[in-house]
């Protein structure tokens, strides 16, 4: 699973192209705001790690990087049926530990509070399908254009957008944004599918409203839209894409129109804390370099949006 805190805020409209995403078993999703750790996020020992001597002196001592994330966002990052965690985000940060000599522990978390968690020291890192953009680099809300806190940096290592999807069979005439007015549509709170649905409201003429529900998670957007609750759910388009696939055996859901909002995945990292955040792209750049970045996204469907290095702050 985030935009304001996309998943994710916006950036000129582009499409993505991000492959279809392949089923991973079944999933057993829970709520945010416990903290579970992935114990099985593993390393290699200190000894064996090319990367080690990049992290500080602290979290090498310590031999764990605490990662903020919603772990509802499949196939980012969820629970297996056997309740460990699992996903994209989790398998590229076991392979970054085997190159640091440390754990990266996921602790879960509702999305629009992982920033805050990171600013407060509750999580070192924030990985959750969370895009790179200028209002968070620069801690700025997107609604007003103030300052609400501390921007974070980011290190970049995919590319997705955004869709909107539908029950199957029933769109109610939705084929892109600009037909929301008049409608009610399902988000993830903090995400920039929440921004652009915000957007749109805007442009609505009088008599044609639409109306917002934001979720503290997918789960409960998707839930609502099966249940008929709302006309339209948005999400990144890998997670959108999985839910078609996998929801009541992918009779559920539908996507229409293309996807927008073509942005960086980024690890967010606070400002302050430059030598982990060169030592998190060194370790990137190394998985990406030696393949086993491509086979991680490849696994889940996501090759489509791999990129060849991975940047700071690359997002606008």
């Amino acid at each position: 699973m985030t935009a304001s805190s996309t998943r994710r805020t916006t950036a000129h409209t582009r499409l993505a192209a991000v492959g279809a995403i392949a089923v991973a078993g079944a999933l057993l999703l829970t709520g945010c705001g416990d903290q579970t750790k992935n114990k099985d996020s593993g390393s290699a020992s200190v000894g064996n790690a090319p990367l080690a001597d990049k992290l500080p002196k602290d979290i090498r001592s310590k031999g764990v990087i605490r990662v903020g994330s919603d772990i509802a966002y499949a196939p980012v990052e969820f629970k297996d049926s056997s309740g460990k965690v699992a996903g994209l985000d989790p398998d590229l940060a076991a392979a970054m530990g085997k190159q640091l000599g440390v754990k990266l522990e996921f602790e879960n978390g509702t999305f629009d509070a992982l920033l805050t968690g990171l600013r407060s020291g509750r999580y070192d890192i924030a990985m959750s399908a969370m895009t790179d953009n200028k209002n968070r680099q620069e801690g700025v809300d997107p609604d007003t254009g103030k300052k609400v806190g501390e921007g974070v940096d980011f290190v970049d290592y995919l590319t997705a957008g955004v869709s909107i999807y539908t029950r199957n069979g029933d769109t109610k005439g939705i084929t892109s944004w600009s037909d929301l007015c008049g409608k009610k549509i399902a988000v993830e709170r903090g995400t920039v599918s929440e921004d652009l649905a915000k957007q749109e409201a805007k442009k609505c003429p009088a008599g044609k409203k639409l109306s917002i529900e934001p979720f503290d998670d997918d789960q409960q957007s998707q839930t609502r839209l099966r249940s008929g609750g709302v006309d339209a759910a948005s999400s990144d388009f890998p997670v959108a894409a999985y839910a078609v696939k996998t929801s009541g055996g992918g009779k559920d859901f539908q996507i229409v129109g293309d996807q927008v909002e073509a942005a960086p995945y980024g690890i967010a990292v606070a400002k302050s804390a430059t030598q982990l955040r060169d030592a998190l792209q060194a370790a990137m750049n190394a998985i990406i370099k030696n393949g086993e970045y491509q086979k991680i996204l490849q696994k889940w469907g996501a090759q489509d949006g791999a990129v060849k290095e991975s940047v700071i702050n690359g997002g606008k």
